[in-house]
């Protein structure tokens, strides 16, 4: 075999060899960044503890809810009607914490609507008496509730009634008001539950 021969064969090995190393220095760095940038996205564990939820309220319209879910508990997001809010004010006789002093919600849901905007509410869907998850029941008057309902929510385990607002009604089995978790509105249409407004 020549010389020449000799460089040929030295040049195709090292092609081959260039090409094989790089190929694998590709996959390692695929394989070694596709953990990494999982990683990112907050895991199961991680959501169960507390990571932030987003929620996207675009679709919503008025008087529908959405149910997402935090720290393994149900977040309800209603938009009210300009009615809904309108009514709030006429509950305060039938309730038992109508100011809600007596309530776990941030501070600057310490209002008549309990929420950082009149027409969208946040609540922990789980009733303050043992934990059940109450029913939205929109509706005026309906057979059931009889003629002074206004909307809120019922709690069939038990009977708790709450407007709303989650404000408990008086002689329910439940002392408390729903909760008002922490969250924020991250734009117009997206609310980030778990993130505080103070901090967001």
């Amino acid at each position: 075999m020549s010389e020449q021969d000799d460089k040929k064969i030295d040049k195709s090995r090292r092609r081959f060899l260039i090409g094989a190393t790089s190929a694998m220095g590709v996959a390692g760095t695929i394989g070694a960044a596709v953990p990494f940038v999982g990683s990112w996205t907050p895991s199961q564990k991680a959501k169960a503890a507390g990571a932030p939820v987003r929620i996207d309220i675009s679709t919503l319209k008025e008087g529908e809810q959405i149910i997402a879910e935090w720290r393994g508990k149900p977040i309800w997001v209603i938009r009210r009607t300009q009615q809904m809010i309108s009514d709030l004010d006429q509950m305060v006789d039938v309730l038992l914490d109508p100011e809600s002093s007596n309530s776990d919600q941030p501070e600057y849901a310490d209002n008549l609507h309990r929420s950082l905007r009149p027409d969208i509410l946040v609540l922990t869907g789980v009733c303050t008496h043992l934990g059940c998850s109450p029913t939205y029941r929109p509706e005026k008057a309906p057979k059931d509730l009889g003629d002074k309902w206004m909307g809120g929510f019922l709690c069939a385990c038990h009977n708790s009634r709450f407007d709303l607002a989650g404000r408990v009604f008086k002689g329910a089995p439940a002392s408390k008001n729903l909760a008002v978790p922490p969250y924020s509105f991250e734009n117009e249409t997206t609310i980030v539950v778990g993130i505080d407004k103070e901090t967001a």
